[in-house]
């Protein structure tokens, strides 16, 4: 028998490692054949960042107040007022704010002609037109316990009727009778109103001392609900009373008496609507060269 050399023992080794790995990538293939074909690989869709959503606080600040906001701010302040307390932010906050406030008039039905009511309206049959008065209601100064000065010669504004609602019509239907046995209760002048403070030099067409807003407009009778009245409807931005915030209060009957506020403002326009159709009856835009711009 012969003895293996270095060699040979070489090769066989070399041999069996070439045999395993043939046998090895045989049963590769031999599986990857007989397996069953594997589901394509999946696609996950990117994502896209998205926006930061606003802050609350800057969409509350941005946000149209309406007739109810402003009452729920002159409802603050009276109370604070009422209390002996400072204003709460919220009041101090509303300054510079957008506002629209619609103030229903002649819910009765139309005036007579001899009216001298502030707020009115009647249809002329002779004519057939639709007639319209507004006037703003004037006050002194002294009138809100503010302090006379060239920058607040006059106070002009309307009174808010029926402030304990926020309807932004004339009332409807209800039951408005007293109780058994109980007289009609009468407020002793009104307690709520929007004005502005109004310098010596204001241009005419915002400082109307006494000039009302009147409108003569054609229509037939059939475009008018006497029941609803018409609409004054003003816009712009809250303004500040001098030295103070944005409303003032007063209690000129003593401490029991409901607070009368004011809501100091500076308009952009003033407007009468016809709430049958909301068709628009006239409007007056008023510009201000102090106003910032938005």
């Amino acid at each position: 028998m012969h003895e293996p050399s270095v060699r040979t023992s070489r090769l066989a080794i070399a041999a069996g490692f070439v045999a395993v790995l043939a046998i090895g990538g045989a049963g590769f293939l031999l599986g990857r054949v007989t397996r069953p074909d594997m589901p394509p690989p999946v696609t996950v869709p990117a994502v896209l960042p998205q926006p930061a959503p606003e802050p609350a606080d800057d969409r509350e600040r941005t946000r149209l107040l309406r007739r109810a906001d402003l009452i729920a701010l002159a409802r603050l302040a009276a109370d604070a007022f009422a209390s002996g307390k400072a204003a709460p932010g919220e009041v101090a906050d509303a300054v510079g704010r957008r506002f629209e406030l619609v103030l229903p008039f002649g819910c009765d039905g139309p005036a007579d002609a001899g009216s001298s009511a502030p707020l009115r309206w009647r249809y002329d049959d002779k004519d057939a037109a639709l007639r319209v008065h507004v006037v703003p209601t004037e006050w002194r100064a002294a009138d809100w316990n503010v302090a006379e000065s060239a920058d607040t010669e006059t106070i002009e504004g309307f009174w808010i009727a029926r402030p304990w609602v926020s309807a932004e019509s004339c009332p409807t239907g209800g039951d408005h009778a007293a109780a058994r046995g109980m007289g009609a209760l009468t407020l002793p002048g009104q307690t709520l109103a929007v004005a502005q403070f109004l310098p010596k030099d204001a241009p005419r067409d915002i400082a109307r001392a006494g000039k009302p807003f009147e409108a003569v407009k054609r229509m037939e009778a059939s475009a008018i609900d006497p029941a609803a009245g018409m609409r004054l409807r003003l816009s712009g931005r809250v303004d500040r009373v001098p030295g103070g915030g944005g409303v003032r209060c007063i209690q000129p009957g003593g401490a029991e008496q409901h607070p009368i506020c004011l809501v100091a403002v500076a308009l952009d326009e003033v407007r009468i609507e016809n709430p049958r159709d909301d068709a628009i009856v006239a409007s007056w835009p008023i510009s201000r060269s102090d106003r910032a711009p938005d």
